[in-house]
């Protein structure tokens, strides 16, 4: 019966795994179609892209120069495409793609209306997708100042932003940006604040070639937040995890100031004053000959430790002209193998007692010491206090990727910038979400288990109803196995167990006369009792273990005479003759019992113990 079981989940199985992968090969190429997403109300831009048409209607590419390098490479003419690529998880999905390699890239996009920083909140959230991974390169978006003629065909890399975020990678230094430019209240100049490097780990980003997702939150409390596939990746604040720091500190170190000659920054010093001892032997060598050392016996002088090998044969091509005298190569002395030493014994050497090597003046604590000098600390100048960096950011009226990159195929989608995270996160559930989950769909060294079982159950629901099957039947038939094999107790064995009496186990008159006379058949009985009692807190062995201790052997059972427990009057005259006789008796029915008593005595303990 438990076979079958076995086999008929096995065959279950099995029907299972072929309707689940039936449908395999057409499942691979089956993409999910593309569905617009809704845009959040009062967005300052949410673009996704629609077809090539985009550029030159919502995307300007540069025609600029960048300054300061040779004209051949100073133009930016990297090509950029609005396209689907055959290996975009979701049909009819549409992307910016870098397109270029080695090249200067930049294009940009203007906002539906300005970004003021007036708002609680402000989110910047944008896809990147590395097709071809990423040698050195970066993928950051650059949030443009609202400077006055804002001219989007002639960005360059001199162009005034507000905000750069996004990935930047070279060689095997990983970047996560986020830079803000920062004015400085006392002199009118921008400056450039850096966000502490993120802890995570980024090489996967740019090598799994994969899209993700990549979000800054900016709060008007002046703290901020970076998530990378809406994972949280580091939090701070502007006003205090910014490199250089936001406010300028309130005191600096005097430029003018300077150390004085005399002082003295030495802690220690070579002691002047001491002299080599008198003793002191600089020419003693660190190891001497052990005099006292012996030759070991059995030392074999004569022999050498390497001897040329004698089984060793010259090559038949072996040419003396060209190879030079052949020579058998060396092995070790087989005589040696036993012997304590091989070649001529030399004394070994040991360190000297003497030895003390030379001789250095010691070091003592400088007593004209007076720590290390830091010049005088005076007023900044240029100090100033900017509580709210937040609400004090530069207007912005544009995006823009001013970018430089040695490898092709960078694709952005999916750009938004509002002033709600619950909207940015609405956005991408209709988004980024749905492509995660047709990328790993489609490639199966993404997908996971959980992944597999929900487009599994998707499709086909009315698997549920298949694995229950699977699931219960062989529970079923092992219940049904595991009832009919256990058959109830005997009356033997449960006597067995309990001790109880039998039909050929009940007292009779004869056995009864010999109970009472008998000293030892009544302390069996004593004991037989005293046992039973132990035996009741004992319920919970396993039957098997009491066959096969407790089982009664025929030995063990009194077999009562014919005629026995009807004749009292030779059972009692045989009595007398056993209690009045000096010599032993001869065995008897009685003495039986009493040793069988006593055996069932010995074999309770022995099962007790």
């Amino acid at each position: 019966m438990r076979g079958r079981s076995v086999v008929l989940s096995l065959l279950l199985t099995i029907c299972l795994f072929v309707v689940c992968h039936s449908d395999e090969v057409e499942n691979k190429s089956a993409k999910p179609f593309f569905v617009k997403p809704s845009l959040p109300a009062d967005a300052y831009l949410s673009l996704y892209f629609e077809g090539p048409s985009d550029i030159g209607k919502r995307l300007f590419l540069s025609t600029a120069k960048k300054e300061g390098i040779d004209d051949s490479i100073a133009k930016y003419d990297g090509v950029w495409s609005v396209e689907t690529l055959e290996s975009f998880a979701i049909e009819g999905d549409h992307a910016l793609v870098l397109k270029s390699k080695a090249k200067h890239h930049a294009i940009s996009a203007k906002l539906d209306r300005h970004i003021k920083f007036n708002t609680p909140e402000l989110v910047v959230q944008y896809e990147v997708k590395f097709e071809n991974g990423m040698e050195c390169g970066g993928a950051y978006i650059k949030l443009l100042s609202a400077i006055p003629n804002l001219d989007l065909l002639n960005f360059h890399d001199k162009t005034p932003y507000t905000i750069m975020f996004g990935p930047d990678k070279c060689g095997m230094d990983t970047k996560f940006h986020f830079i803000i430019r920062h004015k400085n209240v006392k002199t009118g100049k921008y400056e450039e604040k850096h966000a502490k490097k993120v802890a995570k780990d980024l090489e996967s980003l740019f090598t799994d070639k994969r899209t993700h997702l990549f979000t800054l939150v900016l709060r008007s409390d002046n703290t901020f937040e970076r998530y990378i596939d809406q994972e949280k990746v580091q939090s701070g604040s502007l006003l205090e995890d910014m490199d250089p720091p936001i406010n300028p500190p309130k005191e600096i170190d005097d430029p003018k100031d300077k150390k004085p000659d005399d002082w003295d920054e030495r802690e220690t010093i070579v002691d002047e004053t001491a002299t080599k001892p008198d003793d002191w032997d600089e020419t003693a060598p660190e190891f001497i000959i052990d005099e006292s050392a012996v030759k070991p016996s059995g030392w074999l002088d004569d022999e050498s430790e390497l001897i040329p090998d004698p089984n060793a044969e010259k090559p038949h091509d072996w040419d003396v002209d060209m190879d030079g005298e052949w020579e058998a190569p060396m092995v070790k002395n087989p005589k040696c193998a036993d012997a304590p030493g091989c070649g001529e014994w030399h004394k070994p050497q040991i360190k000297n007692p003497k030895y003390k090597g030379k001789w250095t003046p010691p070091v003592i604590r400088n007593p004209n010491y007076k720590g290390k000098w830091k010049p005088a600390k005076i007023p900044n100048p240029d100090y100033y206090e900017d509580k709210e960096p937040y609400k004090n950011l530069a207007e912005v009226a544009a995006v823009g990727w001013e970018l430089w990159t040695m490898t092709d195929n960078i694709v952005f989608d999916n750009v938004l910038i509002v002033d709600s995270l619950r909207a940015a996160n609405d956005f991408a559930k209709e988004t980024w979400f749905k492509k995660r989950d047709a990328e790993r769909m489609a490639d199966p060294k993404a997908r996971s288990v959980v992944d597999a079982v929900k487009e599994t159950f998707n499709e086909k629901p009315w698997l549920f109803a298949v694995i229950g099957l699977v699931c219960t039947i062989p529970i079923f038939l092992c219940c049904v196995y595991m009832c009919r094999s256990s058959s109830p107790t005997t009356t033997a064995a449960s006597r067995k167990k309990t001790d109880e009496l039998t039909p050929d186990d009940e007292t009779t008159k004869y056995t009864a006369t010999k109970a009472t006379n008998d000293p030892a058949s009544q302390d069996g009985e004593d004991l037989e009792d005293e046992e039973e009692e132990e035996e009741g807190a004992e319920d919970g062995e396993d039957e098997e273990e009491e066959r096969e201790d407790g089982e009664t052997t025929e030995e063990d059972v009194v077999q009562v005479p014919k005629g026995a427990s009807g004749d009292s009057k030779k059972g009692k005259d045989k009595t007398e003759q056993t209690e009045d006789s000096n010599e032993e008796a001869p065995a008897t029915v009685e003495s039986v019992a009493s040793a069988a008593s006593k055996q069932q005595v010995r074999k309770r303990r022995a099962r007790k113990e």
